[in-house]
């Protein structure tokens, strides 16, 4: 599975928990948070500071462990933006593709 692959996968699922909101789902647990978006916000600088303090201990498993949790909190926060995969691609083939 190639990392675009797993991305997609990922973000889909991320859309079906939107849209049908399990029950026990954690991914269902943050669109409907009472603190609302402001739920995975601070998830996502709380997965930022553990990521920065793991790469600052030089310990990789932990980088990756972390960086794992703050791209899954990033496309969370995308989905409630409404934003799509294709979007942030778009963005990033504008501002480095090619180089």
């Amino acid at each position: 599975m190639s990392d675009e692959d797993i991305l997609d996968e990922l973000f889909e699922l991320i859309e079906e928990r939107k849209a049908e909101l399990p029950e026990g789902s954690y991914t269902t647990s943050l669109f409907t948070h009472e603190k609302g978006e402001n739920a995975v916000l601070e998830k996502l600088g709380e997965e930022t500071t553990e990521l920065i303090l793991a790469a600052k201990d030089d310990d990789t498993a932990e980088m990756k462990a972390e960086g794992a949790d703050l791209v899954y909190h990033f496309l969370v926060l995308l989905s409630m933006k409404d934003v799509t995969l294709d979007e942030l691609r778009a963005e990033l083939d504008e501002r480095f593709g090619g180089h």
